[in-house]
């Protein structure tokens, strides 16, 4: 019922800094009666433990042959020195149900967690750190804790294998099912469980993979999350690389029936008559112009009705709509389930900037066969330094001769450019960024721990990824540890006192500029930094209504440490100077990109209107999204302009987008990979109400389908 990676998507660095009691270790497949479960967190490219999971049954509680009716769960990990710390007491009803719930603790970024729920005598009551309620409710339900562990996957996995339709209703609202996707027999060693991988689906946008045991009264044996990691029972890690890739297959089957629904083939030449051309490279808007094409490429771009087609496949009339190349989102971690949320925002392309190198590499696979509906996909290596706070991503190092090994495994593999982590030893910084200029790639990323970022910049930095790493530059000390919560804590505390005109802020934004350094600051990402419970943060100011219920809800959970008024002035004027600092960037002519590392598309749009409210005009702000994407991509000379023999990467965009930029949002139809996406059918497959009402009408040849 929990995810265990929300916004934070990506940029992941593992360590297990916090130990949980002792508590005796059992195997999973327990008789009733049993006293305690153990679970581990481990990461998927180096197997390393990341935290665990253990649930212990009261004393006393009634034996069944599921979960005891009543137990404790002790959970934590820790991402690059944040993560969550959390007890949680949980008693369920004679169906598996819940009974009662609470949870206490610290959130990922240190905010308080104390939240609980009720149901007794026909009524529940729930109050979490952002809601509470009251109110009638008969029958068996589950919770959505906003604070809870994996654990509560294992209840709703036991209850929802009672119910004959294996649903049941989610407080305080939603209903959550099971599907079973597989079924097979794992042997390990001398050991065998019967297994199936399970959907729950009615919460967030995508299904919740799970593995259970395959049995009467299942239990919880493993969430995988493809890409970064696993829970997995104690003892059975071993087991992991067999569940993964059945649980790929069980994926790749889902996202291949989206792919088909979603992406409508053009065959042939296709004619966009009536749209409006913004040119990326001027950041103008153009006259009316029809634009051809030919399968995935742009044949032709001429004035509106000046040249007639001798019998075109398919005919859109943009209407007047306003056309954009499709958009970049250089922050990404690429996973299967984001890709509908891109395309849907005009995304069409992504830089994936940290994730593990197998998973990214099939992903990539499954795009080019068609078997996904993803954004073309720019990879940038992922290289870490060995330390107790290193990544689970990419290719951990020790020496210089392994962080040059690693820079030839992606220069190999058509890598354009490496990303330099926090854990990266500084001892060898300067030689490695030299070898990867000689291997032909570029080299950015994070500023590495007790360095700043005018010292990455001599050393020969090509980019700097997040508006943090840079300003700390002006607040850390030579014994300023950057892995911890300093790196956030940091800049809320002190960057509302920070002159942004005084002379070491304008000599360090003039080095950027006279190095031709790119930045890409990820503003929205850094939102959080100013968000008390209840508030809406400002990345989804204007979309809260058309997300679905328990996203919502989630999104109003503080992640900072805020315990009183004068904190919160402190850190709202700390983010207010994070887009004052972006708009002397630009000012000064430093290269800005536009990059996420957070919800797809939608955020990229939060973005955007950030950027433009910052300073910058509606059409500076798409240019950073298109022509600046492409040229610091490597892809301009293929996609970032509408020019013929540029890829038909496309969108139409209902309003004026040039000078109301939050018109972007209102993504109306978008071409890319040789088919047109209609982003309304996208979004309420995902159950996200529509951004637009407008239909662009396509005509098909030979068949008189008009749609």
């Amino acid at each position: 019922m929990t995810r265990l990676a929300v916004w934070l998507g990506g940029c992941l660095a593992w360590c297990l800094a916090w130990c949980l009691g002792a508590v005796p270790a059992v195997a999973l497949a327990q008789p009733a009666g049993a006293t305690s479960w153990r679970y581990a967190l481990v990461g998927e490219s180096t197997a390393k433990p990341l935290g665990q999971l253990v649930i212990t049954a009261d004393p006393g509680a009634v034996p069944s042959a599921g979960l005891p009716r009543a137990f404790s769960v002790r959970y934590a990990y820790k991402d690059n020195g944040r993560g969550p710390e959390t007890v949680e007491q949980v008693r369920l009803a004679d169906d598996g149900s819940l009974l009662s719930y609470r949870v206490q603790g610290t959130s990922t970024f240190g905010s308080a967690i104390d939240e609980h729920f009720a149901r007794e005598a026909g009524r529940v009551r729930w109050q979490s750190p952002v809601d509470r309620g009251d109110r009638g409710h008969e029958g068996a339900a589950l919770y959505a804790a906003m604070g809870g562990s994996p654990a509560l996957d294992a209840v709703a996995v036991a209850a929802l294998a009672r119910r004959a339709d294996r649903a049941l209703p989610l407080l305080p609202s939603g209903r959550l099912s099971q599907r079973v996707l597989d079924r097979f027999e794992l042997v390990q060693g001398g050991q065998r469980q019967r297994l199936q991988l399970l959907a729950h689906t009615g919460l967030g946008l995508s299904p919740n993979y799970l593995w259970a045991t395959d049995e009467p009264a299942p239990r919880l044996f493993a969430s995988l999350w493809l890409g970064w990691g696993a829970l997995v029972a104690e003892g059975w890690a071993d087991s992991l690389p067999q569940l993964r890739e059945r649980q790929r297959a069980a994926e790749a089957a889902l996202h291949r029936q989206h792919a088909a629904e979603w992406l409508q083939p053009l065959p042939g030449l296709t004619v966009v008559r009536n749209a409006r051309v913004f040119d990326s490279a001027a950041a103008r808007l153009g006259p009316l112009s029809d634009v051809y094409l030919v399968h995935d490429r742009i044949s032709a771009v001429v004035p509106a009705g000046s040249m007639v087609p001798r019998a075109p496949d398919t005919e859109i009339d943009a209407a007047g709509r306003v056309m954009l190349p499709g958009l970049f989102d250089m922050h990404d971690h690429a996973w299967r389930g984001s890709g509908g949320l891109h395309l849907a925002a005009g995304v069409t392309t992504v830089r994936d900037m940290g994730n593990a190198n197998d998973a990214l590499q099939q992903l990539i696979a499954e795009r080019q066969r068609r078997e996904l509906a993803y954004p073309h996909i720019v990879p940038a290596g992922f290289i870490e330094g060995a330390s107790p706070f290193s990544s689970v991503h990419g290719i951990l190092v020790r020496t210089l001769d392994d962080a040059k090994a690693a820079v030839d495994w992606y220069a190999q593999r058509g890598y354009p450019m490496v990303k330099i982590y926090n854990s990266f030893p500084r001892e060898f910084l300067r030689e490695t960024v030299a070898y990867a200029h000689q291997r032909g790639l570029r080299v950015g990323g994070h500023v590495p721990a007790f360095l700043r970022a005018d010292e990455v910049l001599d050393m020969g930095f090509d980019e700097v990824s997040h508006v943090n790493q840079l300003l700390l530059n002006f607040l850390v000390t030579p014994s300023t540890d950057t892995r911890t919560l300093d790196r956030f804590y940091l800049p809320a505390e002190r960057l509302g006192e920070l002159d942004l005109d005084s002379a070491p802020v304008r000599d360090f934004i003039a080095k950027l500029a006279a190095r031709g350094t790119t930045v890409d600051l990820t503003l929205m990402t850094f939102q959080f930094l100013q968000q008390r419970d209840g508030e809406v943060p400002a990345e989804y100011a204007d979309v809260m209504a058309h997300l679905p219920p328990d996203m919502q809800r989630g999104a109003l959970a503080a992640q900072m440490k805020i315990p009183d008024d004068a904190t919160a002035r402190r850190y709202r004027a700390a983010v207010a100077r994070l887009g004052q600092f972006a708009a002397r960037l630009h000012a000064a002519g430093v290269t800005l990109v536009a990059g996420t590392d957070h919800t797809a598309g939608i955020v990229l749009h939060s973005e955007l209107i950030g950027y433009a409210r910052a300073g910058l005009t509606p059409a500076q702000a798409l240019q950073v999204a298109t022509y600046n994407g492409a040229k610091v991509s490597g892809t301009l000379g293929d996609r970032g302009e509408i020019r013929p023999g540029r890829r038909a990467d496309l969108l139409l965009v209902d309003g004026e987008p040039t000078q109301c930029i939050e018109d972007i949002r209102r993504v109306a139809l978008v071409i890319t990979q040789g088919a047109l996406l209609r982003p309304r059918q996208v979004h309420e497959a995902l159950g996200i109400r529509p951004f637009t009402d407008g239909e662009v009408a396509v005509r098909r040849a030979g068949t008189g389908e008009r749609r």
